[in-house]
């Protein structure tokens, strides 16, 4: 018997959300599949106009009658635009990352849809749902993309769920079932995961991002400073050697994608020139334990696996 997740109305079979990775690697077609599968898929908002994000939305819901919820950067400038499209759209669930703000859970009233908040400590998941958050994605350090904090998820878990009533979900180094039996152990109510889902055959990045990912070592995985103003985590590559430390990469057209950029290097066109397969000049956000996925198969597959492999993780301790 495996764990059930309830957030707001939804309760899903699997206690699995898929992360919402930008840019356009988490699309319509791997949030369906991942809802169709028993899980919560989760559409990657940023860096997308809203007529994209509309359309991914609509891909998704004519795919499965499953749950798919949109994820927005809170740093990009058109983060108020994007939520409210997705609302428009009926959307089941709305999360931001790098930050939340106030206007989000007054939005989600409004539209009747629950907000998620994305944060890395006890303090700010209490400030979430005094603000009116649905649950909290506690994000650890093992975590791919831009990083709230230095510390590991297991650490941070226990101290969120003592401060807060509303579902605390556990994300940030999660590769398999057992890693989601011990952050249920340690009082979460689900798990997101994302690296996992890059190496599935719905994921509709390029072939070379997903081969990048399948060669990947622990020396591989590095912090990069991005110009949102936080750490991200990324596998290494020329360009991630041409940014470190002082070094920037000139921009040759500025799309004003950021509320504030630091104009180290372009983050929007680096994501997107990896994801298109340039995984030489791209910047290629990933988990700390990438190096422990060693295939692509399909979603259905790998929600199969993890929920055999949690429901025997947890028989095993009697949990």
């Amino acid at each position: 018997m495996l764990p059930r997740l309830k957030i707001a109305e939804m309760l899903p079979q699997i206690p699995i959300i898929q992360g919402g990775m930008a840019v356009k690697v988490s699309t319509g077609k791997l949030a369906a599949a991942v809802a169709q599968a028993g899980g919560i898929g989760t559409i990657g908002g940023t860096g997308m106009t809203p007529e994209e994000l509309t359309d991914e939305i609509r891909t998704a819901k004519a795919l499965t009658s499953g749950y798919i919820g949109v994820n927005v950067l809170f740093a990009a400038k058109q983060f108020a635009e994007l939520m409210l499209t997705s609302m428009r759209e009926k959307v089941d669930f709305v999360i931001s990352g790098a930050g939340f703000s106030r206007d989000m859970f007054s939005w989600g009233k409004e539209f009747g849809i629950p907000v998620l908040a994305i944060v890395s400590s006890a303090r700010l998941a209490k400030l979430a749902e005094k603000m009116g958050a649905a649950a909290v994605v506690v994000e650890g350090k093992e975590a791919g993309g831009h990083l709230g904090t230095d510390r590991p998820i297991a650490d941070i878990i226990p101290e969120v769920v003592a401060e807060v009533e509303i579902p605390v979900i556990a994300a940030g180094g999660i590769t398999d079932g057992n890693d989601i039996a011990r952050m249920i152990k340690l009082g979460a109510t689900g798990v997101q995961m994302a690296t996992r889902f890059v190496m599935s055959d719905e994921c509709e990045a390029h072939p070379n991002f997903k081969a990048k990912y399948l060669q990947a070592s622990a020396e591989d995985v590095t912090l990069i400073q991005s110009p949102v103003g936080l750490p991200g985590r990324s596998l290494k590559n020329r360009f991630t050697q041409l940014i470190a430390g002082e070094g920037r990469v000139s921009i040759a057209k500025c799309e004003r994608c950021l509320k504030h950029c630091s104009a180290k290097f372009c983050i929007l066109e680096s994501l997107r020139r990896a994801v298109a397969g340039d995984v030489n000049d791209g910047l290629i956000f990933s988990g700390e334990f990438v190096y422990r996925i060693k295939e692509i198969l399909p979603v259905q597959e790998i929600m199969n696996n993890l929920a055999n492999q949690l429901e025997l993780a947890l028989a095993k301790t009697g949990s």
